[in-house]
């Protein structure tokens, strides 16, 4: 998939932006805002997707650079092991344990315009529902993890 194509599927991602950008500013702890810097991201923001969302606007100057450049180099990058539509239904998955709407609506669009069918939109649920329904049965009746591992094929 061409980069412009990835650049256009993810217009409507907002989600996934402000996850990245969470985690980025934790990183950052208490970098120093650059003015440069920031309108430099607030360009290629623009650049990149066609406008610049109100939220990002509302998010921390000190961390709007490296959360981008985050978001860029892993989700809009066709240079990464993932292609977009599992990048995609994997973040659906997680939107929908989280659970975000803004994600979920997001994703879901997104996985589509990357060739996910319906059908596997709704497996990626349903396997991000299986996934927290044993994780549950796991966790709750205190499962022994090396008997599990064991059990399970493990060393």
């Amino acid at each position: 998939m061409s980069y412009h194509r990835i650049v256009k599927s993810v217009q409507s991602s907002s989600h996934v932006f402000l996850s990245a950008a969470a985690a980025c500013v934790l990183s950052l702890g208490s970098a120093p805002a650059h003015a440069d810097d920031y309108d430099a991201t607030l360009k290629d923001i623009q650049s990149t997707m066609g406008g610049v969302p109100s939220f990002v606007k509302q998010f921390p100057k000190t961390g709007l650079p490296g959360a981008w450049a985050e978001v860029k180099a892993i989700e809009l990058s066709d240079k990464t092991a993932l292609p977009p539509k599992v990048k995609s239904l994997i973040s659906l998955a997680v939107a929908a344990q989280i659970p975000c709407t803004y994600c979920i609506w997001s994703d879901t669009q997104d996985a589509k315009r990357a060739g996910a069918t319906d059908e596997e939109i709704e497996e990626a649920v349903a396997m991000a529902a299986l996934t927290r329904h044993w994780s549950t049965i796991f966790n709750g009746m205190q499962v022994d993890f090396d008997t599990f591992k064991k059990e399970m094929g493990g060393q």
